[in-house]
């Protein structure tokens, strides 16, 4: 930063840090009471959370006027008098009362309030006030404030979810550029100090009350000594200064001479007092290797076995953007990590490198994709294969079985895992314990064996390339137009990318699983043309801007795909998830959020897109109020279903269920399909043809209507038209089928599902 640059922050901290101080003294009420604004923020924390009262703001009318909408204490005063806890001041009209909610906001707080807030909570609480109804209309002292709020929280929060903490406060806006407006910077991470002046305990322990992420009071100053452990130190020479990473801050202090040294950044505790360096104690020791398995409590690292963490283990990524990270950043399968080690645990992991994507490591699930754990594994295989159990080496004979039960002596140490490997490394090795669609499976790479609680775990650890030739046989027929295959190829490249990257099961020591969870592998043999669709895309992946992109894909689709808000996703996160249409125009069909014309749609059989010509492009089924009620309970019989809101392309985000007792709304598109779906239904594809047997509707693009009823039994029958089958975002598969069919190329195609991507190798 400029020297110039820095006076100008320097000065609007200042003087941000001079308005909340005015702010902060005005609400404390000169320091004698408690405001209503700290008081209502305290009630309301001792009863729910924040997120609950900034939901609470959002779905009702405030009492508060639109100039103040966006301060900080309307949320918590708004849900106590909207839940009846405390009571809006005087009788003026609307206008009048809302020109005076601020005043409201910075007066104290009185004990007649404090025992009204109390009363709503239990009967007979105001008593621990200890005062008669005469003063009921004087302010509350702060120390008597706070000593009722102890008694009260025994009661408003019996779960005891608010707590009293000691935390290290290592910074807030006043001393962390670009810090977001009550954020603090701590050992217990980032947390909200709303209300609240903190400033002056930087670089100090304090005691406090907190519920979650937000800090209700400041109780005391424990200690202006603090040690820092685990920060990462980089020196700067030309400015005799070092950088120190801690708790998600960046600060600064004068460089010291054994930090001097250490170019590239080094790790240390440091000791504080009065916001200054007293001592600083280098961790210089450091393992590396092959990352197995990342638990609660330990790293297994290949040829060190499972290395215990400290209670202050810290994550950081030390290339490119140095920055503090998260644990589930150490990616597991890869050896781009150092570890740094004192008194033999690890105390920090040090990321030195980004990662290639070469390889990835599947968990494989038992038959029918019930479990990822397993009672036996056999392996057999045409060559030798290697065994390797810790420092213990030994083969199975080319043919033999090799068989590990659950509880095996062997493993009975938790760091100890068979890995096994063929002698030839273009050989498989067969699973004879699992049954999958293509009979018994067989797999390239390496094999690992472990032993965990619930029993073993077989992890597949292989070439991301390899493994894409079990996956795209597995998730499209092999026989498609090869334009599709290498759109899924692609596809599912990039999907593979994101899932190691994401390090899901990280504490077993894997990336995916090779069920329908992530992407299936294996269930079907590799063919020539599917290899052939891997090996010509090559490294390709779907990207938009710098970043590989989230490639969703699904079976058929009912003529339109929709957007990646189905999932709770904000739009702007996935730009590139648009649903369009699936016709030459790729157009927006707005009017399909509308009942009546999203039914008139999703019943015409002959509407021709993409899509069209496949038996899933339309379907219908039955199904009756008896067999919903056995899901839906709680509002007496079912009378009525209806959607009421569609998502684009028409696709089902709520249904309204009306019963004789009441009313329920089934949100999401996921467990609209659960809840309508069921194994004893009988569905008409668009071909004539029948299935049953699913546990799910097909997909949420659905119109339902009540289409016989018995007035005797009660029995209402409901008929369901729907159309296609999956969830409906990204990439149809058929749709892909058949633009192949028409000429269209694997980047044609990707480019029309994935709104504004482009397609090549990572760089």
């Amino acid at each position: 930063m400029s020297s110039k640059k820095m006076v100008y922050w320097t000065g609007a901290v200042a003087a941000a840090v001079l308005l909340l101080i005015i702010l902060i003294v005005t609400l404390d009420h000169n320091g004698n009471y408690v405001s209503r604004a700290l008081a209502g923020k305290a009630l309301a924390l001792g009863m729910t959370d924040r997120e609950t009262c900034e939901a609470w703001e959002d779905e009702n009318e405030s009492n508060f006027p639109s100039s103040l909408k966006g301060q900080w204490y309307v949320k918590y005063l708004d849900y106590l008098i909207g839940n009846g806890y405390m009571e809006l001041p005087g009788d003026e009209d609307g206008e009048e009362r809302q020109a005076d909610m601020e005043d409201f906001a910075a007066g104290a707080i009185t004990y007649g309030e404090v025992a009204y807030a109390a009363e709503q909570v239990e009967s007979g609480l105001s008593r621990a006030l200890g005062v008669s109804r005469k003063k009921y209309s004087d302010p509350i002292p702060k120390e008597e404030w706070w000593l009722f709020y102890e008694t009260f929280l025994k009661k408003a929060d019996l779960e005891g979810t608010v707590q009293t903490k000691t935390i290290a406060l290592y910074g807030t806006p006043a001393n962390v550029e670009g810090a977001e407006s009550w954020t603090a910077y701590t050992s217990e991470g980032e947390l909200q100090f709303e209300g609240l002046s903190l400033d002056a305990y930087i670089d100090h322990e304090i005691e406090v009350c907190i519920r979650g992420t937000d800090i209700i009071r400041m109780e005391r100053d424990v200690s202006d000594e603090v040690v820092y452990k685990n920060a990462w130190l980089i020196p700067d020479g030309e400015k005799n200064r070092m950088e120190v990473y801690i708790g998600g801050t960046v600060r600064e202090f004068p460089l010291e001479d054994a930090v001097e040294e250490e170019a590239g950044g080094v790790l240390a505790d440091v000791s504080l007092k009065d916001g200054k360096i007293r001592k600083l104690s280098l961790k210089k020791d450091t393992i590396e290797g092959k990352v197995l398995a990342v638990r609660d409590n330990a790293i297994e690292i290949e040829g060190y076995g499972n290395v215990a963490i400290t209670d202050d283990f810290k994550v950081y990524k030390t290339y490119g953007t140095v920055k503090e990270a998260r644990k589930k950043d150490i990616l597991v399968g890869y050896d781009i990590q150092k570890f740094v080690v004192e008194d033999k645990r690890i105390c920090a992991a040090l990321l030195v490198k980004s990662f290639d994507a070469r390889n990835i490591r599947v968990l494989l699930m038992d038959t029918g994709f019930q479990s990822i754990f397993h009672d036996t594994v056999t392996l057999k295989c045409s060559v030798p294969m290697k065994v390797v159990l810790g420092d213990y080496e030994f083969t199975v004979e080319a043919g033999e079985k090799f068989t590990v039960f659950d509880g095996d002596e062997r493993l009975r140490r938790s760091d100890r895992r068979f890995i096994i490997e063929p002698e030839d490394p273009t050989k498989s090795i067969d699973v004879t314990t699992i049954e999958r669609g293509q009979g018994t499976p067989s797999y390239q790479g390496t094999l690992e064996i472990s032993q965990e609680k619930e029993g073993l775990l077989l992890l597949n650890d292989l070439d991301v390339e390899d493994y894409l030739t079990r996956v795209v046989p597995s998730e499209m027929p092999a026989s498609y137009e090869m334009e599709a295959l290498k759109a899924q190829a692609v596809c599912a490249r990039t999907y593979a990318y994101r899932q190691i990257k994401a390090n899901a099961y990280s504490q077993y020591g894997a990336h995916v699983d090779d069920s329908t969870n992530y992407q299936v592998y294996n269930n079907t043999a590799s063919s020539e043309r599917t290899d052939t669709a891997v090996m010509e895309t090559y490294g390709q992946m779907v990207f938009y801007g710098d970043n590989p992109a989230e490639t969703y894909y699904f079976s058929t689709s009912c003529g339109h795909t929709t957007d990646g808000t189905i999932w709770g996703a904000d739009q702007s996160a996935v730009p590139y998830l648009k649903g369009v249409s699936l016709t030459d125009g790729r157009t927006v069909m707005k009017e399909l959020r509308d009942n009546e014309s999203f039914e008139k749609f999703i019943r015409d059989k002959d509407a021709e897109t993409y899509d069209s010509t496949f038996p899933m492009y339309r379907w219908e089924t039955k199904i009756t109020n008896r067999s919903l009620e056995e899901k839906i309970t709680g509002i007496g019989e079912i009378q009525a279903l209806a959607v009421t809101e569609r998502g684009t392309g028409g696709i089902a985000k709520k249904l309204k269920v009306y019963g004789s007792e009441g009313e329920t709304v089934i949100s999401g598109e996921n467990q609209i399909r659960s809840t309508l779906g069921s194994t004893e239904l009988v569905y008409k594809k668009n071909d004539g043809k029948t299935l049953t047997g699913w546990s799910n509707l097909p997909s949420a693009y659905i119109a339902i209507d009540e289409t016989a009823r018995d007035e005797e039994s009660g029995l209402r029958t409901f008929t369901i038209w729907g159309g296609g089958y999956g969830h409906g975002v990204g990439m149809s598969q058929n749709g892909a089928q058949q633009m192949a069919r028409e000429g269209m190329d694997y980047e044609d195609i990707l480019t029309f599902f994935y709104d504004g991507v482009e397609i090549r190798e990572l760089s």
